[in-house]
């Protein structure tokens, strides 16, 4: 073996391992337990899975950070109030916004700018600043983050159901099952999906969906859930219908079909876990283009719809006032590239552990 230049090797391969751990210690061992040994050892994947982790976390103690820190809901404007920092009273909204009379109401004009970031206030109100309507961007960020994460991950789930049920229909019985499941998922590949999500979330924004016995009102968050979910399955569908396709015919269907096994049994119990190191990496895949898709369509007005809070709807409220407050656009902004990012690396390394075909360079 040469000391110098990059040599190539699969990992599936047990040579490999037993050159590192010896080979008693994979010995008769499974391809889960396999799979699983390689990502123990991509540090970098699950460092990133931590890390994807830790922001859910955050986003699920939104509540606690709503009444430990900030006392201010999500949706509570308090543009005309203040708040105290070294004994001192700021307002919330500068005072070009703000008209004090003389029996000290306010009356609020335009043109004011919202209050920045509040590292020494008291009581913690602010420590992310406000933005137009003076209410609490920390709590909007976590807030908005549940509901980004709820939909994405809703999404994906929804998704992936849908096109394994497909999948397997169209690959075993082909024919005119094929035919008609296959047009199906052309039908939506043949939209982009931004431009398909804009056209069905703002129809349905505008009235919800009322059909069929299903009642969601406008502004659910379900409506912009199951349109993501629907514009994604043939990204899941098509790949996994090829997969299924290969294996068909293979001996252990042609076993299994001989021995009496009906076909939702073959499905379900021969041709499904045989995909199933497909459906976690495309589901986790997924999971990042779901909220990337949210935040696109939430910000163009045809996803989550306001006052509720989503990473997309706060860049969107913080782009008028992006010079003098871009921490409005920023933490969103922030929260969203660490989230997709830590989703993407994950799955790359998920899918490096469990494709046996998978190749990788080893610097000397």
């Amino acid at each position: 073996m040469a000391t110098t230049g990059q040599e190539e090797f699969t990992l599936d391969t047990a040579s490999e391992l037993a050159a590192e751990e010896g080979g008693s210690k994979i010995e008769g061992k499974s391809p889960w337990a396999l799979a699983g040994r390689r990502l123990r050892r991509n540090y970098a994947a699950l460092g990133f899975l931590g890390v994807f982790i830790l922001m859910v976390v955050l986003c699920l103690l939104a509540p606690v950070y709503t009444t430990r820190v900030s006392h201010f809901t999500p949706n509570e404007p308090n543009a005309g109030g203040f708040v105290r920092e070294n004994g001192q009273k700021i307002p919330v909204i500068s005072h070009g916004s703000t008209d004090f009379g003389q029996n000290g109401s306010v009356k609020l004009t335009a043109g004011g700018i919202p209050i920045g970031p509040q590292w020494g206030a008291s009581g913690g109100a602010y420590f992310f600043g406000a933005d137009g309507l003076g209410r609490d961007v920390g709590t909007r960020l976590l807030y908005g983050g549940r509901n980004s994460l709820q939909i994405g991950l809703s999404a994906a789930a929804i998704t992936t159901i849908v096109s394994i049920f497909f999948a397997l229909l169209a690959a075993y019985f082909g024919g005119a099952t094929d035919w008609i499941i296959s047009r199906f998922f052309d039908l939506i590949w043949a939209f982009p999906v931004v431009l398909l999500g804009i056209a069905l979330g703002t129809a349905l924004s505008i009235d919800g969906f009322h059909h069929w016995g299903i009642n969601i009102p406008a502004g659910s968050l379900w409506i912009p859930t199951f349109v993501i979910a629907f514009v994604f399955i043939p990204y899941i569908g098509r790949p996994l219908r090829g997969q299924v396709l290969a294996l068909r015919n293979r001996e252990f269907v042609e076993a299994a079909t001989a021995q009496g096994a009906g076909s939702l049994r073959i499905m379900f119990t021969e041709l499904l876990p045989n995909i199933a190191s497909s459906v976690l990496v495309l589901f986790t895949l997924i999971v990042a283009n779901a909220i990337l898709t949210e935040v696109g369509l939430s910000y163009l007005g045809a996803g989550v719809q306001p006052p509720n809070a989503s990473w997309g709807t706060m860049i969107a409220d913080g782009q008028d006032v992006l010079a003098s407050d871009p921490w409005l656009s920023l933490l969103p902004g922030i929260a969203i590239t660490i989230t997709v990012i830590s989703l993407n690396v994950f799955g790359d390394g998920l899918r490096d552990a469990l494709d046996p075909r998978a190749k990788v360079r080893i610097e000397h």
